[in-house]
């Protein structure tokens, strides 16, 4: 089922990138330069099934990730552009903000990776005290654009038990959560998940990896209203 699930997926990613090649070469014969629109409807399109591979990841289930969720929630098309453009200047103003954390843009969403080490003491799930500025940051920029959801996931390394580090990564998940909603962003909007040792981004064999390994990620990406919007070119 997982393969049949994945085929299908790619297939319809490939459908998608194929529709907006086809856009791009009608440009190409009326020799007419393409719009920010056309180039971002490209991304929306076929970004699912080439960054970093987290289309697979997202159908399969294995190694998933903040950015395949984000991935997953794409339109795509003219209206995945003008989200995009939409979160180009909310990622500017966490990178601008947050020194604490890496923000990236990734298809129509953003992606934000915090070390566990500015937000957590080891084996903790308690926030230090310096993890409120980038947090206060975080939130603010979620008033500012109320039209996203929130993905927040808690990762770990390898060193312990699952027993251990399951719930260890659930409830610094929900720690960061519920530091979030404290500035009064909506409930509703935010989702929490926890993943322990079982989705490792570095090798846990090393002290570095093992480092990176233990990571909260949050991925925004456009709730319904703001897709219906975009579609409708209302943006």
């Amino acid at each position: 089922m997982k393969t049949l699930r994945s085929y299908f997926a790619l297939m319809l990613a490939f459908l998608l990138l194929g529709t907006s090649f086809a856009n791009a070469q009608d440009s190409a014969k009326t020799k007419k330069p393409w719009s920010k629109t056309a180039k971002g409807g490209l991304l929306g399109a076929g970004g699912g099934a080439v960054v970093g591979g987290v289309l697979g990841r997202v159908i399969g289930g294995k190694n998933s990730t903040a950015g395949g969720a984000i991935i997953g929630a794409a339109v795509g098309g003219g209206a995945g552009a003008l989200i995009g453009r939409r979160m180009d200047k909310q990622a500017a103003e966490l990178k601008k903000d947050m020194e604490g954390a890496k923000v990236e843009r990734v298809g129509e969403g953003i992606k934000i990776t915090f070390n566990s080490g500015i937000l957590f003491a080891k084996n903790s799930a308690t926030l230090t005290s310096a993890a409120a500025e980038n947090i206060n940051t975080l939130a603010a920029t979620l008033k500012k654009y109320g039209d996203t959801n929130v993905l927040i996931e808690g990762h770990t390394d390898n060193t312990g038990t699952d027993a251990i580090n399951d719930p260890l990564s659930k409830r610094r998940a929900q720690a960061v959560a519920n530091a979030i909603t404290a500035q009064g962003i909506d409930t509703s909007r935010l989702t929490t998940q926890g993943y322990g040792s079982k989705q490792p981004v570095a090798d846990n064999a090393t002290e570095a990896g093992r480092t990176a390994n233990r990571r909260v990620e949050v991925a925004i990406y456009a709730n319904e209203k703001l897709k219906k919007a975009a579609e409708k070119g209302t943006i």
